[in-house]
């Protein structure tokens, strides 16, 4: 029995079931979850991280011991020349943007090679938006290889890329899409073609939702920069806010530059007492990571076992942390994210309901119930409401707690008449 909740028989035992089904793929997470532990500590010890590291600045933020270091550690924890980490990244879009805008220079020609990105980041490349400040409206061109088969199209990528292209764009997660998230060794791939092509070529990752999922991130792999939010994998649960970029070290300078001015760039910027967040948020991110994926396999495992379209399956090799879940119907899919908000250890009593949300071209719902607002490395489940009726799910603290909350959002639907 499932003590405290108002599980049904049904759904428990759909859930033993479950677990049962989920012990390879547990053991295999663990294994990517303590090589990735290690390799941070490594780097914690290497830098000789410190007390004294912890320390604020304000004002301009000059000699700050503890920033510097913090990007000395990233940058070695992610294979990379160089890093910039910043809690006053205010998004992972933001980030991005900070990252396009700072390398991208106006006649410069951007090919995204994953299809058409995630719905936020059209405005800031020009796909939408007229007069906002996008790449478009600095003169530099955008073009995109469509998946084929919902997979990286290599031949079309191979003839797209040419010595008039500036970057190659990878967008490593599905965003709402149904198409498999993008391996290191798929990224890797892609490098090898386009560096082929175009030797001068950079090639740029969004990184969101895929740190430290594998042994190895893509600048590891050929990517020449790669850059995040700190309130998904990277941060642990911990950070409140932030992002970062990693890569080669004239790139990283150029998008400090863009983050703060031309001539200072990342001598500059208080860090007001957030370094120990973000160094904790690191040290945990490889376990929290972990224990994230495994609420992943459970939900998936959960809920094909009642029927339902799941991708990736719960024995599938994942790349990323997201999973999706298809519902059918709009009244699942709201049952669904509800029940899941119901287990939220923050804001249990609210109803999410659909709603306009910023960046999307259909009414959104979203469960997410978070010590972080907005933080997708805690359990949360969002969906545009439109067909066919998917959920992402994404996150989850600790396990216990997001399978409490998969469990409730079966039971949401069981009490609605809802559930196969």
């Amino acid at each position: 029995m499932i003590p405290f909740f108002n599980i049904s028989e049904k759904i428990e035992k759909a859930s033993d079931k479950a677990l049962l089904l989920c012990k390879e793929q547990f053991e295999y997470i663990d294994e990517i979850t303590e090589f990735n532990q290690l390799k941070v500590q490594k780097a914690f010890i290497e830098y000789g991280v410190s007390e004294s590291h912890f320390s604020g600045t304000t004002g301009y933020g000059y000699n700050d011991r503890g920033r510097d270091t913090l990007d000395k550690v990233w940058a070695k924890v992610f294979g990379a020349e160089d890093a910039l980490v910043r809690h006053n990244f205010t998004c992972g879009t933001h980030t991005l943007a900070t990252a396009l805008f700072g390398v991208l220079r106006p006649g410069d020609k951007m090919l995204c090679v994953t299809g058409t990105p995630y719905d936020t980041i059209h405005n800031v490349i020009g796909i939408s938006g007229k007069n906002m400040g996008s790449l478009k409206d600095f003169g530099i061109s955008y073009n995109e290889v469509p998946l084929k088969n919902e997979r990286l199209d290599y031949s079309a990528i191979e003839n797209a890329v040419d010595n008039e292209v500036t970057m190659v764009y990878i967008q490593r997660s599905r965003g709402y899409e149904l198409r498999p998230s993008l391996s290191v060794d798929e990224i890797e791939k892609v490098c090898k073609i386009a560096k082929r092509k175009n030797p001068d070529v950079i090639i740029m990752v969004d990184n969101c939702y895929g740190e430290f999922v594998e042994k190895r991130e893509p600048t590891e792999a050929g990517a020449d920069i790669i850059a995040g939010s700190l309130i998904k994998n990277a941060g642990g649960g911990i950070a409140v806010t932030g992002g970062y970029i990693a890569g080669r070290k004239d790139l990283v300078e150029k998008c400090a530059y863009r983050l703060t001015t031309p001539g200072l760039g990342r001598e500059v910027g208080a860090s007001l007492g957030h370094n120990r967040e973000l160094y904790m948020g690191l040290f945990y991110a490889p376990h929290t990571v972990g224990e994230a994926l495994k609420s992943a396999v459970f939900i998936s495992a959960l809920f094909g076992g009642f029927g339902y379209d799941v991708t990736p399956k719960y024995n599938e090799i994942r790349h990323d942390i997201v999973q999706s879940l298809g519902l059918e119907n709009s009244e699942s899919l709201v049952a669904f994210c509800q029940g899941i908000q119901s287990g939220s250890p923050v804001d249990s009593y609210v109803l999410p309901e659909p709603w306009d949300m910023p960046g999307y071209d259909s009414k959104v719902v979203m469960a997410a119930g978070a010590f972080t607002l907005g933080s997708s490395i805690e359990l949360s489940a969002d969906a545009p409401i439109r067909e066919p009726y998917y959920a992402w799910i994404q996150g989850g603290l600790n396990f216990h707690s997001a399978k409490i909350c998969a469990l409730l959002a079966a039971q949401q639907m069981e009490n609605r008449g809802l559930l196969k």
